[in-house]
């Protein structure tokens, strides 16, 4: 079992949740890539996409976890994926849409959608899709992860009360996140 966590804007992976998911993860058998991505203070999914492809890890039949723009990066990701690679399942934490790098604050998020997403060919290189958003994130409206579960598919999560799942909004709380560890062990199941 393997498993890709993808950090937010301007976060490395010691930020926030992340390498308390991974230890989590590793106590329980899964072999956990946290990368840190390049120059993601302004996100640029042809970047990210071409690091995260030249790696050498391979992500047949992996889980993989994004936060905000790293929940976004999942999508360039599966749709850049050679054609015979299917993913387990996709977990988007605090996802947003174009919506968002529109706004004059978040324009330094534009580079995640230079090139347009097709979601029939994401849908084809995942099995499975899980959103979790929290009711009150202030910076990553509901309603844009409503559309990409709508787009998407798969299962929506809310989390009342979790703001943007990060410690600059959030405190001490996420330093840690056992909500996803128990949404792992509940929902992604491997044959």
């Amino acid at each position: 079992m393997k498993a890709v966590v993808l950090h937010g804007k301007g976060s490395d992976h010691t930020s926030n949740w992340y390498d308390w998911v991974k230890t989590g993860l590793k106590k329980q058998g899964w072999e956990v890539w946290v990368p840190d991505l390049p120059g993601w203070d302004r996100p640029s999914a042809r970047q990210g996409t071409k690091f995260l492809l030249n790696s050498g890890w391979d992500f047949e039949k992996n889980l993989v976890i994004g936060h905000s723009a790293g929940a976004v990066e999942i999508l360039s990701l599966l749709q850049s994926l050679p054609k015979k690679t299917k993913i387990n399942t996709a977990i988007l934490v605090g996802s947003f849409t174009k919506e968002l790098s529109e706004d004059p604050d978040w324009t330094t998020l534009a580079g995640l959608f230079t090139e347009p997403f097709d979601f029939t060919k994401i849908r084809q290189r995942v099995d499975k899709f899980i959103i979790v958003h929290s009711d009150d994130d202030p910076i990553c409206p509901l309603k844009q992860a409503r559309e990409l579960h709508t787009k998407l598919g798969g299962e929506f999560v809310l989390i009342p009360n979790a703001q943007h799942f990060s410690v600059s909004r959030s405190g001490l709380r996420f330093t840690k996140f056992p909500e996803l560890l128990e949404i792992i062990q509940q929902k992604v199941s491997y044959n």
